[in-house]
């Protein structure tokens, strides 16, 4: 508890079935901001880029979903829907419900970038749990954020393409068959995928980065409640995200 702390609140929306996203950001976030939860409707039936579209016509309705409860800052955990647009109708977008909601607000997708905007990236290794037409509209997503995306690792689940089934033994197996050089920066997508459990078995004996879609939501969250950044650890469940002293833009 933070005793005699202005209480930071961070306003999270997430996919109705996502498995991750809220325990990850809560070890993230830890004591230095509290999360309060909301999820986006669920349309049961629809086909999964429907699904998707509708998850960003929901998002200006789903910003008034907290009802006046002071935020500190707002996020989209959720990454998926934010690839069916281009980056910068996202970070466009973005700007727009910040204004209108009066409370910063990003997507997984624009925090991610941010994040990486931080620290310099320009290389990166895309790790995809999605289908293929998905990874691929990632991976044009990324390339045409300016990024240069060197290689793509779609990680497949046991029984097919999905965020939410892969679990960590086979995301670590099938990064490591990979064989990607010791100091690649990986980029993890999706929100709804367990990362938090394979940063140390992959960051260990070599100078790779790891970034995850988490990692870089519960990054900018973060670092607008507190006011400054907060440093990005390439391990976060065993050093914390500490500040910076640099406010954020």
């Amino acid at each position: 508890m933070r005793t005699g702390a202005v209480s930071r609140r961070v306003g999270v929306i997430v996919a109705p079935a996502n498995p991750s996203a809220e325990p990850e950001l809560t070890r993230l976030l830890g004591s230095r901001a509290d999360m309060h939860v909301t999820r986006f409707p669920v349309r049961p039936g629809l086909p999964l880029a429907e699904r998707l579209e509708s998850f960003n016509e929901d998002l200006p309705v789903m910003m008034h979903a907290f009802d006046g409860l002071p935020l500190s800052a707002m996020v989209m955990a959720c990454s998926e829907p934010r690839y069916l647009l281009g980056p910068d109708e996202d970070r466009d977008q973005c700007a727009e419900l910040s204004a209108a909601a009066g409370v910063p607000f990003a997507s997984a997708t624009l925090a991610t970038r941010e994040a990486m905007e931080h620290v310099g990236v320009g290389d990166i290794v895309l790790v995809s749990p999605y289908q293929p037409w998905l990874t691929e509209l990632a991976e044009r997503f990324w390339k045409t954020a300016g990024l240069n995306v060197t290689q793509v690792v779609q990680v497949r689940a046991k029984d097919g393409y999905s965020s939410y089934a892969v679990t960590p033994a086979e995301l670590i197996t099938q990064v490591e068959l990979a064989e990607l050089p010791a100091d690649a920066v990986l980029l993890f997508t999706g929100t709804g995928m367990a990362t938090l459990p394979v940063l140390g078995p992959l960051s260990t004996g070599n100078d790779r980065l790891l970034l995850t879609a988490n990692l870089c939501t519960a990054w900018w969250a973060l670092s607008r409640a507190i006011g400054q950044h907060v440093t990005l650890g390439r391990v976060p469940y065993r050093r914390p995200m500490a500040a910076q002293g640099r406010r954020p833009a």
